[in-house]
């Protein structure tokens, strides 16, 4: 069983109501999205309030707004924010994505997306656990079109999903006028089993720049030099 609280260098992260829980590749994705510059950041499926709270700590001028539509999980990320050193910055919606829209939000120069992911996998008896990783709420093509209407013009996308549903969702994104400039592959070892990857999507169409990023040594228990490099802003024991 997931460990009810995790405590990062600056926050806290109560996670005992929410389906999902503080995880690798989550952390991995809120430190390394650029956002030193951002002024505006959405945070799609906050859940926690992790990538909300991981950007808020390396973004100091940027006003971030979360949206959560599981009631649970959206109180628990408002009560981790408030408990933050940035509550002032920080404000977690509890709704849905396509409500949020219908409020005709002003632009934004990011937007961090850690998405529902299992189109077509048997589902979970918990539902809180299918909303938050089955794509029937909200799909990739509702994230895309948001994106279309809302993300500045030299604004980008940043999203995490698994290797083979991140090459599904870059082919929707071109239909979308959206194209990678930078991935980011995680992987378990180095040249070890892909876990995940990190794609930033811009309007602009361009080759974009690759990189691997191996979570643990050869050992499987030592944390690669990279790894704790980019993770010791947040890690307690880096």
């Amino acid at each position: 069983m997931a460990n009810s609280f995790f405590q990062f260098k600056h926050f806290l992260i109560r996670q005992d109501q929410c389906a999902m829980k503080v995880c690798t590749d989550s952390c991995v994705f809120g430190a390394y999205v650029p956002v030193a510059k951002a002024q505006r950041i959405l945070d799609i499926g906050a859940g926690t309030g992790l990538l909300s709270l991981m950007v808020a700590q390396r973004a100091p001028h940027a006003k971030i707004k979360a949206v959560e539509i599981d009631a649970a999980a959206a109180r628990q990320a408002q009560e981790n924010v408030a408990q933050s050193p940035w509550p002032g910055r920080i404000e977690v919606l509890g709704t849905s994505l396509q409500e949020f829209a219908a409020t005709q939000p002003a632009p934004f120069d990011t937007i961090i997306c850690n998405p529902p992911f299992f189109q077509a996998s048997l589902k979970s008896p918990n539902a809180a656990r299918n909303t938050a990783k089955h794509t029937g709420q909200l799909s990739f093509g509702e994230i895309l079109a948001f994106a279309d209407r809302f993300l500045s013009a030299e604004g980008q996308l940043h999203i995490l999903l698994p290797p083979h549903e991140a090459n599904v969702f870059r082919q929707e994104a071109a239909l979308h006028g959206f194209y990678p400039h930078d991935i980011l592959w995680l992987e378990a070892s180095p040249g070890g089993k892909l876990l995940r990857a990190i794609h930033a999507y811009a309007r602009a169409k361009t080759e974009p720049t690759e990189h691997t990023l191996a979570v643990k040594e050869q050992d499987h228990k030592t944390y690669t030099q990279p790894f704790q490099e980019l993770l010791k802003p947040y890690y307690l024991h880096l």
